[in-house]
């Protein structure tokens, strides 16, 4: 890749240590150019300027400036924020991209419900929808299946496309600022009852994206399902938050529905989008609907992958926390 060619990394604007911002700072310490694409030019747009990166504002919904965004770029990393109109944007990314012609790779961040959401599983009777996902819910989210679109778009379209599908972030608000409150109180307060669950820290997936975008040809026309390297219940996590928060954490599970009235509902009101989204994730989890943990992260980096504790200590809000 000439180093002429900028790589286009959306979402770059997202929460210092957040995959996003994570991977353009990984590729502008290799010597990459990266061009950010953002979508308002405030502090976030400066902060990234400081670090080195050219600074695209527009709107990924509006073609001309997707298109703009674009020019002389090879190398697309694309992430968005819960959004009713995903689908819209990875569509519109996908058409410039086609009609620019000269693309080496898409890499497209996507989620692990994707590698269970075949069509054979989204289109069974209910009462086997139900049995796979655990009994707790039927369906899919608008954002899941929103995913599932997207990523037929970009099989559609010929692109040389890179699925990266990670489990449930450490840094999730259900892991993260949804359950400040009671940590603050010492509870690790979580509707997923005694199941295991092996959560991705941001930081691996963001370096795994700079692997694929510094040399994409190995990786092209896969999807890699990831999660963490530790499958765990949550009286271990509340021992790993416990060790970031320096302090006593004790798990008290909460009923699903209970759990989501009183957080998601509570907090998310007013983003129903977002709010369905994180309800159907609770009850996926909730349900036994996540099933097992790879090796596949620790081959593609080559190197054990950070545990949970390892995130949590590094999360802003989890350190600010500690020295309250």
């Amino acid at each position: 890749m000439s180093e002429r060619n900028p790589i286009l990394i959306t979402g770059a604007a997202g929460e210092v240590g957040g995959v996003s911002r994570t991977t353009v700072d990984m590729l502008l310490e290799q010597g990459h150019p990266v061009r950010a694409f953002v979508r308002q030019d405030d502090e976030r747009a400066h902060a990234l300027r400081q670090a080195g990166a050219e600074v695209f504002v527009g709107d990924l919904l509006t073609i001309a400036d997707v298109s703009a965004a674009l020019k002389g770029v090879r190398r697309i990393y694309f992430s968005m924020s819960l959004s009713p109109y995903y689908t819209d944007a990875v569509s519109l990314m996908a058409a410039a991209a086609r009609a620019q012609g000269d693309i080496e790779v898409f890499v497209n961040i996507s989620e692990y419900e994707q590698s269970f959401m075949t069509f054979e599983k989204m289109t069974a009777p209910e009462e086997e929808r139900r049995a796979w996902l655990g009994g707790l819910v039927a369906n899919w989210s608008p954002q899941q299946r929103a995913h599932w679109v997207a990523e037929q778009v970009l099989d559609w379209s010929g692109l040389p496309t890179v699925n990266i599908r990670a489990a449930m972030f450490v840094e999730n608000p259900l892991m993260t600022w949804l359950a400040l409150e009671p940590l603050a109180n010492g509870e690790l307060r979580l509707p997923f009852g005694h199941h295991r669950l092996a959560p991705i820290a941001g930081y691996d997936v963001a370096e795994l994206c700079v692997k694929i975008l510094a040399d994409p040809a190995p990786h092209i026309s896969k999807s890699y399902d990831l999660n963490g390297p530790e499958l765990k219940d949550m009286h271990g996590f509340a021992e790993d938050y416990a060790a970031a928060l320096g302090r006593q954490v004790t798990y008290v599970p909460e009923d699903v529905e209970t759990w989501n009235e009183t957080y998601v509902d509570t907090v998310l009101g007013a983003l129903p989008h977002t709010a369905e989204h994180l309800k159907t994730l609770t009850r996926l989890m909730g349900g036994g609907g996540y099933r097992g943990v790879t090796d596949q992260l620790e081959t593609l980096l080559g190197r054990p992958p950070k545990t949970v504790r390892w995130a949590l200590e590094n999360h802003p809000r989890i350190r600010k926390l500690a020295s309250a």
